[in-house]
């Protein structure tokens, strides 16, 4: 099975980090992922190969418009999420997928629906839903961890970017370094 090969890859040899290349933007998709602090989690994805652009902000929730002190405060409902922009040809989701739940911390993860922290995989088309469910099981059914994975698949929602100071902040900033998966 593709899913079960793409596994054992990153598996084996870990997500191969490197610098995106540039990659014609007509010719890609997008994925709407959440997890933890979303400065790692962009700096993560960012790394991956076939990765055109990541930007972070605010999905899930009804505000308009959030701010980053509505979302951590608990007032808006929203994710803190990075929408990524991926060349199918070079990264498949699947492949995405893979690396984004076998990339992280499961054990803190949090099944919390009150938390702007919550590990959620917002699909955009039924073939993406279907995709999560299926690299979702496998890594469950994988025996890597002891315990099964708490990411939400979830339909995505409208997507704010966050204000431009979050954008690459983990670069930017060193005091992000300790910003990771919670």
């Amino acid at each position: 099975m593709l899913v079960t090969a793409i596994l054992a890859a990153v598996f084996a040899i870990g997500a191969t980090m490197h610098k995106p290349a540039s990659i014609n933007p007509s010719h890609s998709e997008t994925a709407m992922l959440a997890g933890g602090c979303f400065w790692g989690l962009q700096e993560t994805l960012r790394q991956m190969p076939g990765v055109i652009k990541t930007t972070v902000g605010y999905t899930g929730g009804s505000t308009p418009n959030p701010t980053y002190e509505q979302v951590a405060g608990g007032k808006t409902g929203h994710i803190e999420a990075v929408e990524v922009m991926f060349d199918p040809a070079r990264l498949s989701y699947e492949e995405l997928l893979a690396g984004f739940l076998t990339a992280r911390n499961p054990i803190r993860q949090t099944a919390s629906s009150n938390s702007s922290h919550r590990s959620t995989i917002f699909y955009h088309d039924e073939v993406q839903r279907q995709a999560a469910e299926r690299v979702k099981n496998t890594i469950n059914q994988s025996g890597k961890w002891d315990f099964p994975l708490v990411a939400e698949i979830n339909p995505a929602t409208k997507f704010y970017p966050a204000e431009e100071y979050h954008q690459d902040y983990y670069q930017k900033a060193s005091s992000a370094r300790t910003c990771g998966f919670e």
